[in-house]
């Protein structure tokens, strides 16, 4: 196979000097957008496709002239913005390393297509659905809503050989049955409910591979693989189904990482394999790489955002999991800690876990700890523990 220059492309350095650092956090609209359209304008065609339910403009970027046809599309969900944050660092990267030989041979030889928000009621709103509550990844067949019949419409328009379906993960998944976070997970869809591995799956699967390989230094275990049973009513399912080689990126936790901003780096360094793959291999390369694809450990349910373990509540000795909700208060999202659960024990891993040491747990205001409750501190041990995360 070729020899694959990517680990000498991507240093972390390089990428805080590309990085788009006026975008962050986890709440990204058309605003955040707006404000770089100029700035993007000037390497970057970019044009109004449709608008959505309320009269948003929704915008695609084609960067690039090359024969292999590309379409990638961010925040079907509008609160997955995660993956939208690093192709707008991918777009600025182009930009500024018009001239690097290996931008120059992604660009030479293929033509970008990026929805950069193709819901962006959901993404002013912060919800995973449009503004007539419909999730536009279970649309692709009813095609009910006009988000989802601008990403078929362009999508007919433009025939593409590859396509990058992006979005978030929560906070849940671990990369196996490990204590790692599943900081990315792939998938490439089904095309039919057999689940067929014909050859656009297998060079789908063999660029998921590859992007597992180049990623591996970086998160040691900690990239999973969503399982792939077919639904038709998925844009990825559909788009397989259609004989196009389609990749599902879903960002998850980094430790430490709420806002993703570390996730965020990740996200484009697979983008930058991906594309790097798919101009400077053949697909028979590609895809002699496939069976590699189901060594990466398939995702599983694991993680809870806190775990205490062993509190005494009530006189009894339990285990309390706590998680992140997440709401948009005046322009920013706040994580709010809910009490989840509480029992004899708790399995799976806590992405932060405290030991009670059978100490009393109390919550200020409450005369015991309840399920489904807000618990922005709690006192353990005589001390006041805060779990709001900024």
């Amino acid at each position: 196979m070729k020899k694959n220059r990517f680990q000498d492309l991507l240093k972390d350095e390089w990428y805080e000097a590309i990085k788009l650092a006026e975008i962050s956090g986890r709440y990204i609209n058309n605003d955040n957008l707006k404000k770089h359209l100029d700035h993007f304008s000037s390497e970057i065609d970019i044009k109004v496709i449709g608008n959505s339910v309320a009269g948003e403009p929704i915008r695609l970027f084609k960067i690039g002239s090359g024969k292999k046809k590309i379409l990638m599309w961010s925040q079907m969900h509008g609160n997955e913005s995660t993956t939208t944050k690093a192709v707008l660092d991918l777009c600025n990267a182009f930009i500024k390393e018009i001239d690097h030989e290996i931008f120059q041979e992604i660009l030479s030889k293929c033509s970008l297509f990026i929805i950069p928000i193709l819901n962006p009621d959901g993404a002013r709103a912060y919800t995973r659905v449009n503004a007539n509550q419909v999730d536009l990844n279970r649309d692709m067949q009813k095609l009910s809503q006009p988000e989802s019949s601008i990403l078929k419409d362009t999508y007919n328009e433009i025939l593409p050989d590859f396509c990058l379906n992006l979005h978030d993960q929560r906070t849940i998944f671990s990369a196996g049955a490990r204590r790692n976070p599943a900081t990315l997970s792939f998938l490439t869809p089904s095309k039919d409910p057999k689940r067929s591995i014909d050859e656009s799956r297998k060079i789908s699967m063999g660029l998921i591979a590859g992007i597992a390989t180049d990623l591996r230094e970086d998160l040691p275990g900690m990239i999973g693989r969503y399982d792939d049973a077919f639904n038709i009513n998925c844009a990825g399912d559909t788009f397989q189904s259609l004989s196009t080689p389609t990749l599902l990126f879903e960002a998850g936790h980094f430790p430490g990482d709420y806002q993703r901003e570390k996730t965020r780096k990740y996200v484009f360094k697979a983008l930058i394999s991906a594309l790097y793959r798919i101009s400077s291999f053949t697909e028979k390369d590609i895809s002699d790489d496939f069976e590699d694809y189901f060594s990466i450990p398939e995702n599983k349910k694991l993680f809870k955002d806190i775990i205490i373990r062993e509190a005494q509540v009530e006189g009894e000795i339990v285990d309390v999991a706590i998680h992140y909700s997440e709401k948009l208060v005046k322009g920013k999202i706040e994580f709010e800690p809910i009490l989840e659960k509480k029992a004899s024990f708790i399995s799976g891993f806590g992405h932060r876990e405290i030991m009670a040491n059978k100490e009393e747990l109390k919550i200020p205001g409450l005369s015991a700890p309840l399920e489904n409750v807000v618990v922005n501190k709690i006192i353990l041990k005589n001390e006041e523990l805060v779990f709001k995360e900024g």
